[in-house]
């Protein structure tokens, strides 16, 4: 299992290759929704969280909390990857993951 520098580390580079502007360890605030973000570009409104138990971050985003995210990422112009440290084995693991995500983003957004 990744530690929370090991898997921020590997979504900055993931996210910074791809053209973001990434500054870490945000405070988010967006109707009602607050908590620390572990990578955002807020003028492309773009960012990630990686969900340990390192850094308790299940108690930051608990369940009622990450939906009302994802009810953002539909109706505000705004995308989280989202990724808790269970669903992924390796660096490169969560780097596919990411990379799929970005190129759904720019699918959607109709940018490369």
């Amino acid at each position: 299992m990744l530690s929370e520098a090991q898997g921020c580390a590997v979504l900055r580079r993931v996210f910074e290759r791809r053209g973001y502007t990434i500054e870490e360890n945000v405070s988010f605030s967006e109707e009602n929704v607050v908590f620390n973000a572990d990578g955002w570009d807020a003028a492309r409104r773009v960012g990630y969280e990686f969900l340990t138990d390192e850094a308790e971050d299940h108690l930051d985003l608990p369940p009622e909390r990450l939906a009302q995210l994802e009810v953002l990422t539909t109706q505000v112009h705004l995308h989280f990857f989202l990724v808790d440290e269970k669903q992924v084995d390796s660096e490169d693991d969560l780097a596919w993951a990411a990379q799929r995500f970005l190129g759904e983003v720019e699918k959607r957004r109709g940018t490369p």
